[in-house]
């Protein structure tokens, strides 16, 4: 009988305890500036991004430039950086005005390597 009692307790322990790889948090604050300024022979292209969490803002501007130089962005899409610390969620907006570009990134969710998430959430 002792053995059936601790064997039930051991798996609602396990059932009911929440992993420590899958932990979520939000966040209200992040930079918001130009972090990339490149010339091509097509014109300037600039790409700043808004609510970005500082270890990572420059890894991400630079992928975010890789992708527009491979064609893969369209305006107004929720797209998926992976970079070297977290993969990075957000929205890309694409401006452009006669010989330059601005590319737009907000920041949606951050997940780090170590397993957090994080998503902004805007302060009302």
């Amino acid at each position: 009988m002792t053995k059936v009692f601790f064997s039930l307790l051991i798996m609602t322990t396990f059932a009911f305890t929440t992993p420590e790889d899958s932990k979520v948090a939000t966040y209200n604050y992040g930079h918001n500036g130009m972090e990339l300024v490149a010339r091509s022979q097509k014109g300037m292209v600039i790409i700043s991004t808004f609510n970005s969490k500082m270890t990572i803002r420059q890894d991400i501007a630079s992928k975010v430039y890789d992708l527009y130089v491979a064609n893969k962005l369209t305006t107004n899409t929720k797209i998926t950086v992976n970079g070297c610390e977290a993969n990075v969620t957000g929205k890309c907006v694409i401006r452009k005005k006669n010989n330059l570009t601005a590319v737009d990134f907000y920041y949606e969710t951050v997940d780090w390597n170590n397993g957090l998430k994080e998503i902004y959430k805007k302060v009302k």
